[in-house]
């Protein structure tokens, strides 16, 4: 089966049919590039030149839609027209043919087709003024480079103009995906980082007011009573503050002069800043006024990146929230040690083997610390082991801490 030629574009349409009226119109009026007795002129008369000037508007349809095709066709069609009176159309339709080949053919004929048309100018210059000896020998020559290499060069420059407009177009949209991806990464990293905030935040205090909160309406003990609400409006006026303060933090992330006031543990104005492992000393208090047996083993901790001070922190805090909703009875074990440019953390609680939890959780807590120790390289790992005690639920992580520096 024949292939089939593409449709032609309809702009293409109207430049054949102009040139084919306008060749007639000049036909019409006797008007040819060569008198009727020239030497050239194989075909007297003014019927011969209609066949080329129609051939030649033919080609000026399929110009864009199949553009090899109409160049070798027009070729053969302007070989045809030097050997009658020629019509000066015809020509011109040659020239926007050679012109569209360029521009819309193949990268290999765009860069073939100068090539070839300046070979063809540059022999038609040299070659029969060597032969002829004469000047008027240099205007075929330049006839050829007006007619074929002018056209074909002037397409490759507007192709190559066209290539890089499309390329810039390409760069910048793909810059806007791009930059779209990197906003999208962004705001979910932003709102997993506030995530992680907020459960470590809320998750220490709200437990132990769940688990106080629970013995005072289980034990009808006054004492007892008075001991748990006390721990709950300690556990209630602490979660408030830390809310306060990432409120103050989300509202300008800056933390300058300009930041929205907040009010600290103190109840005095400002927003008080993130909680390092200066902090570990009040929080294994706390832990201990929420009923937990807590020792605490820290070493040389100054002098950490910020990052890993805080990240450090909330591994601790997350992990005796865990040990105060799940652990059984004993002692709570924190030991922190930095070696090697690394600070190593084990938290380590007996293994509960009750129904459930003494407070709900989300179930988040796990994936937080996991999430803190991956965000700055560092390793982490959860799980039940066995020791000298019995079994234990032990935590470990690993994150880096820069250069160790040696104690004052």
């Amino acid at each position: 089966m024949a292939a089939r030629l593409p449709r032609p574009h309809r702009f293409d349409l109207y430049v054949g049919l102009a040139g084919l009226l306008g060749g007639l119109l000049l036909w019409g009026i006797g008007l040819g590039l060569r008198p009727a007795g020239e030497a050239m002129v194989l075909l007297p008369g003014a019927w011969p030149l209609l066949v080329p000037l129609v051939v030649m508007a033919g080609c000026e349809v399929l110009r864009r839609a199949a553009p090899r095709t109409a160049l070798l066709t027009a070729t053969a069609a302007l070989i045809m027209d030097t050997v009658t009176q020629g019509s000066l159309v015809t020509v011109l339709m040659y020239t926007d043919v050679m012109y569209a080949a360029v521009l819309y053919g193949t990268p290999a004929s765009a860069r073939r087709i100068p090539r070839i048309t300046g070979l063809l100018t540059v022999a038609g210059t040299v070659v029969p003024f060597a032969v002829w000896r004469v000047p008027e020998a240099l205007l075929i020559g330049v006839a050829t480079g007006v007619v074929a290499f002018a056209p074909a060069s002037t397409g490759l420059i507007v192709r190559n103009h066209r290539e890089a407009a499309e390329a810039a177009r390409l760069r910048a949209e793909q810059t806007a995906l791009l930059a779209e991806m990197d906003r999208t990464q962004a705001v979910t990293a932003e709102r997993a980082r506030m995530a992680r905030e907020l459960h470590d935040l809320v998750a220490n205090h709200l437990s132990a007011i769940a688990i106080h909160s629970t013995a005072a309406l289980s034990l009808d003990d006054p004492d007892t009573t008075r001991r748990a609400l006390h721990v709950i409006r300690e556990n209630s006026v602490e979660g408030l503050a830390e809310m306060r303060r990432l409120i103050g933090i989300l509202r300008d992330d800056s933390g300058g002069p300009g930041a929205s006031p907040g009010l600290s543990a103190s109840g005095q104005g400002g927003i008080p800043v993130a909680p390092t492992l200066d902090g570990l000393d009040a929080l294994v208090d706390t832990a201990r006024a929420n009923g937990l047996a807590v020792g605490l083993d820290a070493g040389h901790g100054e002098g950490l990146p910020a990052p890993v001070g805080l990240a450090a922190y909330r591994i601790v805090q997350e992990s005796l929230t865990n040990a105060l909703k799940h652990a059984g009875p004993g002692r709570v074990s924190v030991a922190l040690r930095r070696r090697d440019g690394s600070l190593d953390i084990v938290v380590t609680s007996p293994y509960g083997d009750r129904d459930g939890p003494r407070a709900p959780g989300s179930g988040a807590g796990l994936v937080g610390m996991r999430e803190r120790a991956a965000l700055l390289d560092g390793t982490f790992e959860a799980g039940p082991e066995d020791s000298a005690e019995g079994k234990v639920w032990a935590v470990r992580a690993t994150l880096p801490a820069g250069e160790d520096e040696e104690p004052a």
